[in-house]
């Protein structure tokens, strides 16, 4: 069997079931592009060398849980939207004459799904953002609102400089708090039936309610925004639109 002209891929632990792997293969096949994307289950990050060593077709991979941030000191470039939210989820390899000649080059574009997919449900009032999570996705999150000119505050079940806790979430902050982003695992397939501990009585119609999950539809939080009137949306939009941007930023020339 003929070797494809491009590998792409995924790097994790553990990888189960993979988005992206069913959806560039199935783009691939549709589409007639010589490639094949496979799944590369790392147990360190260390591996991740010997991936590319024993991958010579390897042009670019997703990284994904728990290596967003462990495989930066790795990279010899961020571009600038990765490097100030502190996460990869994107590596484009761009090789030289040499086999052991390439360069790795990160980007973040679960911060370009997020983005494109919330900017249409915007208002002119929606001006301030609640996130609900201090992680990997809460970064990316956070960077795409700010680019988008809303003020945020980030919420978490610890207080920190620049955080608050759910137990602060007053009528008054959550009045004045219009968008309100899950950026949390909480909710995620299989424990469908838990959500974020917010006063979802003080959810009105004039909330935007998003959640990255994608997996239930609709999510706990999602439900319980809706019967308060909010305008909802879930993580399946920015999902697809993430693995666009990565298909754009492999063909790309350059970095």
């Amino acid at each position: 069997m003929k070797a494809p002209e491009r590998l792409f891929g995924i790097i994790g632990y553990p990888l189960g079931h993979s988005f992206s792997r069913n959806y560039f293969n199935q783009k691939f096949e549709a589409e007639g592009i010589d490639a094949r994307y496979d799944a590369f289950a790392i147990e360190d990050i260390g591996d991740l060398m010997e991936v590319i060593a024993e991958n010579d077709r390897l042009v670019g991979l997703n990284v994904t849980i728990p290596y967003k941030q462990q495989v930066i000191p790795y990279l010899d470039a961020l571009d600038q939207d990765a490097k100030a939210i502190g996460a990869v989820n994107v590596i484009k390899l761009i090789r030289g004459e040499k086999d052991n000649d390439f360069k790795l080059v990160g980007y973040n574009s679960d911060f370009i799904g997020f983005l494109n997919s919330i900017k249409p449900l915007l208002e002119p009032a929606d001006k301030k953002a609640l996130i609900l999570g201090t992680g990997g996705a809460s970064k990316a999150v956070q960077q795409a609102l700010k680019q988008l000119g809303l003020e945020i505050t980030l919420v978490s079940r610890t207080a920190g400089e620049g955080v608050i806790t759910y137990a602060d979430l007053t009528e008054e902050v959550m009045k004045e708090h219009r968008v309100i982003v899950n950026a949390t695992p909480v909710g995620m397939y299989p424990n469908v039936d838990e959500c974020p501990p917010i006063p979802y009585n003080l959810i009105t119609p004039a909330h935007l309610c998003y959640d990255v999950i994608y997996n239930p539809d609709p999510t706990l939080f999602l439900k319980k925004a809706a019967e308060q009137g909010a305008r909802v949306k879930n993580g399946t939009e920015m999902l697809l639109l993430q693995a666009y941007a990565a298909w754009e930023i492999w063909n790309r020339p350059g970095m």
